[in-house]
């Protein structure tokens, strides 16, 4: 191993492993699978098997109170007041079902109603795309895709469209740490407005219901289902926040993929059916999601290691998901490769929620795109990667038609 191992230095904190994370993580997978890093209180797992059973284990805590003081996930977490209503990324039971299971069943539900509807609105903000003059895949596509998705799923009305893109780009500042004064007075901005305005959208739906998933939630609440309205508006933020980078990245990382693996995009271009496998080959290979986190509930051994109650885990997603053990040829991109699940999406009862939505879109903007440009190259820098810790994804990617 090059240099001491810590989980900060196989992250995007990191600007060796901020441009691509995998060597080290295999150096750490091959020699140190189950790795105590003590200045931040936290055992980090590189190996499949290990990150697995962890992230399926539905014994396990989710939330950063359980975790022992001086943690990582102690010191990541940016509120710590009582009064704070969770969302289900970091609720555990009983209200972590309570609260889920009939938001998943409503938004899922919903998925299924719209998706006629969902790749209409990404076929529309491709065809905008420029056709003879270079443009930014990020900006100009992968970011306002997902935007626009789920604020139709959520109903927001075509008039508030453009403010809803400003609080939501907002909003999504606050999963950097990193951020400036000036970036977190604009989060705070950001956030309060969604606050607001979902609190007068489910006030709208209890009177005049339409088909959206607000309305579908207020209409649980009023068939008795345990929900708080500021436990809807905190889960969609949730939904809107996390899901929107995520899309944003796996769109993003998606193309720069195929634009610099050709034998796999001329597949694709040849058989359009093979997008759901090549999205999952994208999530596989460089997955938007860099790691989860749980906590030990009670004593026991990983990986031949005696971990305690209360200490926090980190799970590598990245390298779980090239583990030759798991995965044949693990650093060679290829769609076509046998089907053996991936951890991209986390697992368990924790698993992503939106991770249907994530592939029809993914699926969706990598058939249109290159059906509008068959020729689309990338042109201008090599793409800068976002200094976000634990996301993976670019700032920009300039390509032309």
């Amino acid at each position: 191993m090059t240099q001491p191992p810590s989980i900060v230095g196989t992250s995007a904190f990191d600007p060796v492993a901020r441009v691509s994370p995998h060597e080290r993580l295999k150096d750490m997978r091959e020699q140190c699978p189950v790795f105590r890093d003590e200045p931040v209180k936290t055992w980090f797992l590189t190996r499949y098997e290990n990150v697995r059973d962890t992230v399926n284990d539905r014994t396990l805590w989710r939330h950063w109170s359980n975790a022992e003081e001086g943690s990582l996930l102690r010191r990541m977490d940016r509120d710590d007041e009582s009064d704070r209503i969770d969302s289900i990324l970091s609720m555990d039971e009983p209200d972590h079902s309570r609260v889920r299971l009939p938001l998943a069943k409503a938004f899922y539900a919903r998925i299924t109603a719209m998706k006629p509807q969902i790749e209409a609105i990404i076929d529309k903000v491709i065809d905008e795309a420029p056709a003879s003059e270079p443009f930014d895949l990020i900006g100009d596509l992968a970011i306002p895709i997902p935007i626009l998705v789920i604020a139709q799923i959520l109903g927001v009305e075509a008039e508030r469209m453009r403010e809803f893109r400003e609080w939501s780009e907002a909003s999504i500042l606050g999963l950097n740490p990193l951020r400036t004064p000036e970036e977190t007075t604009r989060m705070e901005w950001g956030s309060e407005k969604l606050t607001s305005y979902f609190t007068s959208l489910m006030e709208a739906r209890r009177l005049a219901p339409q088909e959206d998933l607000i309305s579908d939630m207020v209409a649980l609440q009023a068939q008795g289902i345990p929900l708080s309205d500021a436990e809807i508006r905190v889960n969609l933020s949730a939904l809107l926040i996390g899901g929107n980078l995520t899309t944003t990245d796996l769109i993003g990382n998606g193309v720069w993929l195929l634009l610099n693996h050709p034998g796999e995009l001329a597949k694709l271009k040849a058989d359009p059916s093979l997008a759901s496998a090549t999205i999952e080959e994208i999530l596989r290979f460089e997955s938007p999601v860099a790691i989860t986190n749980r906590v030990m509930s009670e004593p026991r051994d990983v990986g031949g290691c005696p971990m305690a109650a209360h200490q926090s885990v980190i799970t590598s997603l990245h390298a779980a998901n090239r583990d030759p053990a798991v995965f044949e040829n693990p650093d060679q991109f290829d769609i076509t490769r046998k089907h053996v699940p991936h951890v991209a999406f986390g697992g368990g009862s924790h698993i992503c929620i939106g991770a249907p939505l994530a592939r029809i879109e993914g699926r969706q903007a990598l058939v249109k795109l290159f059906e509008k440009f068959p020729d689309l190259r990338q042109v201008g820098d090599e793409p800068t990667w976002r200094a976000l810790p634990f996301f993976r994804g670019m700032e920009a990617l300039w390509v032309q038609g």
